[in-house]
């Protein structure tokens, strides 16, 4: 039997499965928490349907458009940040130079550290250099904490995002970059038409993976700021839990906000991808 032929036998049998998994674990609870943005509920069984009041309270809610508006700002620094950083370290790192991979591996170690643990750790770090500068703590301003969640949001995925752009510099040809070499091509025009060109791929990678990251971020500015001052540094996805958590019959609102964001970062990540997988075709 071909092997085209064995694989289409059985691979229903094969995919069943994961298939099943993925209808209980995604299809099911986003199709229940869809419903219950529709309802007030205490508990799923006491759902009473209302329409979509549950999204005009939220589109009207000011502390959710803020903090939408401050996850926009640290997602957009924050990308352009990590994905600079990372791929000026991994085109270093793929340097004929001694202790690369000692270097790629320390670089990395940040991103095995969970966002809770990472929070507290910069919360002491930052607030200590604060208080010795200016007697001041990270919460007295909403600088200090956006800037304190970009250095933190850096620190933990540049090593990360770094070890993509290592796999995409190995894949460049060496005649490609030879060629330009021959041609006497200096160090920027060779860097934005041959070597950016090149690495299009793994660009759109960390581009989508910075992106959409960022934006759902929600243990570091729990563990950072948890929102202050006056819920200034407050992200979406933290909106979102003390919405459901912390206000008073409040959960439909809170559901309808979860697929905002939803749809949201769907949108975002759609047109993300569609940009940069357009250069990626030219390149």
């Amino acid at each position: 039997m071909r092997v085209s032929a064995y694989i289409k036998k059985w691979f229903p049998a094969f995919a069943l499965p994961t298939f099943l998994a993925f209808i209980l674990a995604f299809i099911v609870p986003f199709g229940m928490g869809l419903y219950l943005s529709f309802t007030k509920f205490r508990t799923v069984n006491d759902a009473q349907w209302t329409g979509v009041s549950n999204y005009v309270a939220a589109l009207t809610d000011g502390s959710f458009l803020n903090s939408l508006w401050f996850s926009v700002r640290f997602t957009v620094i924050s990308v352009i940040t990590v994905n600079v950083f990372a791929f000026a370290l991994a085109m270093l790192l793929t340097k004929a130079i001694r202790g690369t991979n000692l270097f790629r591996a320390v670089f990395f170690l940040p991103n095995l550290i969970g966002g809770i643990v990472l929070g507290y750790v910069w919360n002491l770090i930052l607030t200590g250099i604060l208080k010795a500068l200016f007697a001041q703590d990270l919460t007295y301003s909403a600088t200090y904490g956006f800037v304190g969640l970009v250095i933190l949001v850096n620190w933990q995925m540049i090593g990360y995002m770094m070890v993509i752009y290592i796999a995409g510099f190995q894949n460049i040809p060496g005649d490609v970059m030879e060629a330009a070499d021959i041609d006497g091509a200096a160090f920027w025009p060779k860097l934005f038409r041959v070597t950016i060109p090149m690495m299009a791929g793994s660009i759109t990678i960390c581009t989508f993976l910075t992106l959409s990251n960022c934006l759902k971020m929600f243990d570091q500015n729990l563990a950072l700021t948890s929102g202050a001052p006056n819920n200034e540094t407050e992200g979406l996805a933290l909106n979102i839990y003390r919405t459901f958590y912390l206000l008073r019959n409040q959960q439909g609102v809170a559901q309808a906000k979860a697929v905002i964001f939803f749809v949201f970062v769907a949108v975002v990540a759609f047109f993300q991808l569609r940009a940069t997988r357009s250069q990626e075709v030219d390149a």
